[in-house]
C-alpha cells in the first residue's frame, strides 16, 4: 500500500508557515453572503483545514465584481476577528479581465494593497502570482516579490499555473524561497505529473497547491475514471471525492489539494480522504484511465 495520507500539518515550503494537507479556495464565495461565508469558513476549521486560498479576481461574476470573494473573507474577519489566528490566508493578484495579466512591479504593488484593504488585515501569509506575465521580465518579477516580503504586507510568496521553465527562471532571481506553486491538477488532468512542476516541486520543495481537485465537477459525471473512485471510496464508506483527494494525496510531492465547494457538507467530507489507501496497481489504473491507454 501507498503510506495513508496524514492529517497533520506540513510547512509551506521553505516558508516557516505550517498548513493543513487540504485547502479551502473561494473562487465561487458569493460576496453579498457573510453569513454564509462565516458557515463555511467554520465547516472548513472544524474540518481541520487552515489553509485559506482566495484572489482578488474571484467573485468577478458576483454582486460587487472584481475583489467580491476577499470583500466576502474581510467581512467575516471583521466580525469574528478571533477567526484569523487559526487560518492560513492565501490570496493572488495579476489578472485584470480585459488585458489579461500584469505583472509590473506597479501594478502588483497596487494589487497587494488594494487585497490587504478588502481583507482587512494588514499582512496575508501567502502572495501568489495569478498567472505569468508574458511581459514582465522574470529579474523585475523577483525583486517585486522580495520588495513584498521586505515591507511585511506576506510572509510568504508563490505562483500559480506556472510551467516549470518559468518557475526556474524567476527562482533565479530570488533571493528568498519561492513557497508554492498552484497547478491544475486532477485524476482528469494529469498534466503536472508530466511536464515538469511536480518533479521541480520535489526538488525545489515548493508546495503544491491543486486547483480543481475533482476536474472541475466532472468527476462526478460517468465514465471510467469516476467509476474507480467511486468504487474506492465505497471500499471505504467514503465518498468518489474524498477518493480523488486521496489519489492526489498519494504522490511524494505531498500535494495539497484546494476543495472547492461553496457547500458544507462537501468541505466536510474532504477529511474523509485521510482514511483512503492505495495500492500503486489501484493508482496507476486510475492514471491510465483518465490517459485512455497503458502505460508502456
Amino acid at each position: 500500500m501507498i503510506e495513508r495520507p496524514s492529517a497533520e500539518s506540513r510547512p509551506l515550503g521553505k516558508s516557516g508557515i505550517l498548513v493543513s494537507p487540504i485547502a479551502w479556495g473561494m473562487w465561487r464565495l458569493r460576496g453579498d453572503d457573510v453569513a454564509g461565508a462565516h458557515a463555511l469558513i467554520e465547516a472548513a476549521l472544524d474540518s481541520g483545514i487552515t489553509l485559506f486560498d482566495t484572489a482578488d479576481i474571484y467573485g468577478f461574476n458576483g454582486t460587487g465584481g472584481f475583489g467580491d470573494a476577499e470583500s466576502a473573507l474581510g467581512r467575516v474577519l471583521g466580525e469574528a476577528p478571533e477567526l484569523r489566528a487559526s487560518m492560513v490566508v492565501a490570496t493572488k493578484g495579476g489578472i485584470i479581465p480585459g488585458v489579461p495579466y500584469d505583472s509590473s512591479p506597479a501594478y502588483l504593488d497596487r494589487a497587494l494593497d488594494a487585497s490587504l484593504r478588502r481583507l482587512g488585515v494588514e499582512q496575508v501569509d501567502l502572495w501568489q502570482v495569478h498567472r505569468p506575465d508574458l511581459l514582465a521580465h522574470p529579474q523585475e518579477l523577483a525583486a517585486t516579490l522580495e520588495k513584498m516580503i521586505a515591507s511585511g504586507k506576506t510572509r510568504a510568496v508563490g505562483v500559480s499555473n506556472f510551467t516549470p521553465a518559468q518557475v526556474a527562471a524567476l527562482e533565479s532571481f530570488l533571493t528568498i524561497p519561492l513557497a508554492s506553486t498552484q497547478p491544475e491538477f486532477s485524476p482528469l488532468h494529469t498534466d503536472p505529473l508530466w511536464d515538469g512542476t511536480l518533479d521541480l516541486a520535489m526538488a525545489r520543495d515548493h508546495a503544491v497547491l491543486a486547483w480543481s481537485p475533482l476536474g472541475g465537477g466532472r468527476l462526478g459525471q460517468d465514465g471510467p475514471v469516476a467509476a474507480l473512485l467511486a468504487g474506492k471510496g465505497a471500499q471505504y464508506g467514503v465518498s468518489a471525492a474524498a477518493a480523488a483527494y486521496a489519489w492526489l494525496m498519494a504522490h511524494p510531492a505531498r500535494v495539497i489539494p484546494i476543495v472547492g465547494s461553496q457547500r458544507v457538507e462537501r468541505i466536510r467530507e474532504a477529511r474523509d480522504a485521510f482514511e483512503v489507501e492505495w495500492t500503486r496497481a489501484e493508482w496507476y489504473a486510475v492514471l491510465q484511465a483518465s490517459m485512455g491507454k497503458k502505460l508502456p
